[in-house]
């Protein structure tokens, strides 16, 4: 009772002004980053891939990783963003906007990872010159591309609705697409790994509903992380209502998330079945830091999402910080342990260009843990990242993205 009286009050207007000589020095400081980003990835456009840890045995790495986790920070906040307009719902206080600009943020820099892990971006030009429709790889760029461009109409218009040029009808169309549309990019990404029998980590039903619980946890956790930040630099008021409805919801996805995990391993592991050396591998092996981090993280960010105490905005953004760690940890489970059993004999023929541990023989080569990206890799991957926040900033500088009355 006491909750729900506390969470109707409003939230008292910040005390802080948005903008100014702080945003000012992120964003030159985000270009510096992006910059950076560009020079290393110029110098892994003059050596070639095989200046990355990447190699035959594993031909993925931390692009694709980051590419995983990027589409499902976007496709989670555009799938809050458009649920409550949808469906008729009571939305969140009029974060659409902001959420869906996270969400095109988070897709360009997908997008980008994509290009830096084709080795040239030319290739770009023979991926639809000799492309094959019947690959799950190329739906997902095409899923992918029109998803960019329903992101941008989407946000469109609702800057026109909440100006008063649209109506309503219309845009609760475009809100049912972009629904349709987020769940469907995240499902065919993950066909491209679970239609793939060749590797034991991969080839599960379970996969596409993993991949939207996923990204249900953590584009709302970004969402959060934002919103609350955005609040308390007084670029919005919210009402702290809003962020315990989302708070709430985050603690049932990351329930839901841990649940499908749960399924497959108890399945995978079970005494007889065929992926019991695969289980072994995250809870024992190599891949062991990443899988408690993941459990404990979630878990952790869970108690919080339930216990109303625990709702503290300070508590709410390490919860949500957590949720997204724990679902890139399981990312990074996901694709490195997949190129780790493989169903095939490994292949005799050693050399530089076909190993990460090439030197130690053999038995190095293939023992434990064989791929970690190398420091080029790193250095471009931050510099991506580092194009997001400055995107993010300068939408928040330029665009029209705080709510108004129509927003509610």
């Amino acid at each position: 009772m006491s909750e729900n009286t506390s969470a109707a009050k409003p939230a008292s207007a910040p005390t802080a002004k948005f903008g100014g000589k702080g945003l000012t020095i992120g964003i030159v400081v985000a270009a510096l980053v992006a910059a950076v980003g560009v020079v290393l990835w110029g110098i892994q456009l003059t050596g070639g891939l095989v200046q990355t840890g990447m190699r035959n045995f594993d031909s993925w790495g931390l692009y694709i990783t980051s590419f995983m986790f990027l589409v499902g920070l976007s496709a989670g906040g555009l799938i809050i963003s458009s649920v409550p307009r949808a469906f008729g719902m009571k939305g969140f206080g009029g974060i659409s906007k902001v959420a869906v600009w996270t969400s095109i943020c988070c897709t360009v820099l997908a997008i980008a990872f994509v290009v830096i892990d084709l080795g040239h971006p030319l290739r770009l030009w023979e991926l639809f010159a000799y492309s094959n429709l019947g690959s799950p790889l190329m739906w997902d760029i095409i899923v992918l591309s029109a998803y960019l461009i329903l992101s941008i109409v989407y946000l469109w218009a609702t800057i026109r609705f909440e100006g008063g040029k649209g109506s309503e009808k219309s845009l609760r169309v475009i809100s049912v697409v972009a629904l349709v549309c987020a769940i469907l990019v995240h499902s065919v990404t993950a066909w491209i790994f679970g239609l793939l029998p060749g590797h034991e980590f991969w080839y599960t039903a379970l996969l596409a509903p993993w991949f939207v619980t996923s990204a249900l946890v953590c584009g709302v956790s970004l969402v959060l992380v934002v919103v609350i930040v955005l609040r308390h630099v007084g670029y919005m008021q919210l009402d702290q209502q809003n962020i315990v409805k989302m708070v709430k919801m985050l603690g049932v996805f990351i329930m839901v998330d841990l649940y499908f995990f749960g399924c497959d391993l108890l399945t995978a592991g079970f005494p007889g079945g065929s992926g019991a050396e695969t289980v072994a591998m995250l809870v024992f092996g190599p891949l062991a830091p990443f899988f408690w981090i993941e459990i404990i993280g979630c878990l952790v960010a869970a108690l919080v999402c339930f216990v109303p105490k625990l709702r503290t905005n300070p508590l709410i953004v390490i919860a949500a910080v957590l949720a997204i760690v724990g679902i890139f940890c399981k990312r990074v489970q996901l694709l490195v342990g997949g190129f780790q059993i493989p169903n095939l004999d490994y292949a005799n023929a050693m050399s530089p260009y076909t190993v990460t541990d090439w030197s130690a023989g053999m038995l190095g080569a293939y023992q434990g843990m064989v791929y970690w990206p190398t420091p080029l890799e790193f250095g471009v991957t931050m510099g991506v990242f580092g194009l997001g926040v400055l995107m993010l900033l300068l939408g928040l500088k330029f665009l029209p993205l705080k709510p108004n009355e129509q927003s509610h």
